[in-house]
């Protein structure tokens, strides 16, 4: 069973920068045949989708609301996904969730998606 574990969260204050990373543990289907998505859910609303990215880190996706600020990428031999954030916004506060796809291709559609972790929070103050 593949473990997901998020770290990097934390306080920060608008126009700052956070780097969230996501490290791959356990037995399955190795990390490296994998996309990987982050996702985030603020309170109150759904779980939304951030942005992904495919196995060989040759496609990428993003929010439209992340897209120009956000960078996602992945090292295979560390079995880990990054999720750099930057000029962060009050709006961007939520727990952020990273997740493995069951396909090779990145995907925005949760359902798609068949590990999760267990979220780290951000918080952006004014």
């Amino acid at each position: 069973q593949v473990q997901l574990v998020e770290s990097g969260g934390g306080l920060v204050q608008a126009g700052g920068s956070l780097r969230l990373s996501c490290t791959a543990s356990g037995s399955g289907r190795a990390f490296s045949s994998r996309a990987m998505g982050w996702f985030r859910q603020a309170p109150g609303n759904e779980r939304e989708f951030v942005s992904a990215i495919s196995y060989s880190s040759k496609g990428t996706l993003y929010a439209d609301s992340v897209k120009g600020r956000f960078t996602i990428s992945r090292d295979n031999a560390k079995n880990t996904v990054y999720l750099q954030m930057n000029s962060l916004k009050l709006e961007d506060t939520a727990v952020y969730y990273c997740a493995a796809a069951a396909y090779y291709s990145e995907t925005s559609d949760q359902q798609d998606y068949n590990v999760w972790g267990q979220g780290t929070q951000v918080t952006v103050s004014s």
